[in-house]
Formats: C-alpha cells, sequence, structure tokens
C-alpha cells in the first residue's frame, strides 16, 4: 500500500505515525494493499480555501476527502476482488485540529489519527449527512480507532520489551546477535 505525506502546515506533528493510521484503516476495511493514497497537510489558509471551492463553506475545516474519479463509482473500495486504485487524497489542518483536540481533552495526535481514519471512511464511500449514515460512520470509524490505539500501545510494549532485553543481554556481555533466533 503506497501512502504519500507531506506536511505544508508548518505544524511539527508525527508523520510516520499519521501514515500507520491510515494504513491501519485501510487493512481493516479490506482495501487492496496496491492502492495508493495521499494525506496533505495545510495551513488554515490553505484550507479555508479549498472549504471555500469544493464545499461552498467559509472558512477552514478539520479534514477534506477527495475521491479520485477513476474509480468504479458503482462499487465501493472496500469492496472484496478489487484490485489496485488511486483512492485520493486526504487533507488534514492541524492549526485547526489543535483546537478540537484541545476542547475533546486529547492531543493534537490523537485528534489527526481520528481525522485521518475519518478522510479514509469518506474517500471509501462514507458519509454522515444523514442520522442512519452518521451512526454507521462514526461507529465503524470509532472501532477502527480503537484497535488502532490497542495495536499501537502493543507495538510499544513489544518495542521497551527489546529494548530492555538487548540493554540486560549487552550488561552480562551477550549481544543480542548472538542470541539463538526462536522461529529457527
Amino acid at each position: 500500500m503506497s501512502i504519500e505525506i507531506a506536511n505544508e502546515s508548518g505544524v511539527t506533528v508525527d508523520e510516520p505515525s499519521i501514515v500507520s493510521a491510515a494504513r491501519f484503516a485501510l487493512d481493516r476495511m479490506g482495501v487492496s494493499p496496491l492502492a495508493e493514497l495521499s494525506v496533505l497537510l495545510v495551513e488554515l489558509d490553505v484550507m479555508a480555501d479549498l472549504h471555500q471551492r469544493w464545499m461552498d463553506l467559509p472558512g477552514p475545516t478539520d479534514v477534506m476527502a477527495f475521491p479520485m474519479d477513476e474509480l468504479d463509482s458503482a462499487r465501493r473500495p472496500d469492496a472484496a476482488g478489487l484490485g489496485p486504485a488511486l483512492l485520493g487524497d486526504i487533507v488534514l489542518c492541524p492549526a485547526f485540529a489543535k483546537d478540537q483536540a484541545k476542547k475533546a481533552g486529547h492531543g493534537l495526535l490523537d485528534e489527526l489519527h481520528l481525522l485521518t481514519v475519518h478522510g479514509v471512511l469518506h474517500l471509501l464511500g462514507y458519509d454522515h449527512a444523514e442520522p442512519a449514515e452518521e451512526r454507521e460512520m462514526f461507529t465503524l470509524q470509532n472501532r477502527i480507532l480503537g484497535d488502532f490505539r490497542t495495536a499501537a500501545a502493543e507495538a510499544e510494549r513489544t518495542a521497551a520489551q527489546r529494548e530492555a532485553d538487548s540493554k540486560l543481554l549487552g550488561a552480562v556481555g551477550l549481544e543480542d546477535s548472538d542470541r539463538p533466533d526462536p522461529t529457527t
């Protein structure tokens, strides 16, 4: 799965973590590993311009999703049997998201993960214009985010344990490379 990210927002963020959230969501939705996605982080004025131009709404917003035209509109990109596809672009505005994160009581990165998953679902055809659609989309979004956070925490625990093991092995004169590989 190819996920390109470009940060033109002027806000320093953990870009690999945003890519991981997008990849996790796409994997959970069964999107082809050959799919391509672009994530762009922009400043408030750029987002305001996009919001006005494409949604005819004034001011900036947190996330916009631009599906690619080449997708078969009769089938969702997460439908079984689809091959490679250009999914589209997700545009995030960290400066806007920072205020939302503060109001929600969590960090900017958590908000950007949420917005990334939200954008992925929009690219896959989900919407929240009607109450039933909103319930479906937000339930799915919350499930994916919860699973992503659990997987990320487990990966951090595993990395910390490996680091501790490596330090211990080094302290007793054994190098990590001297350990037998338990998988062979």
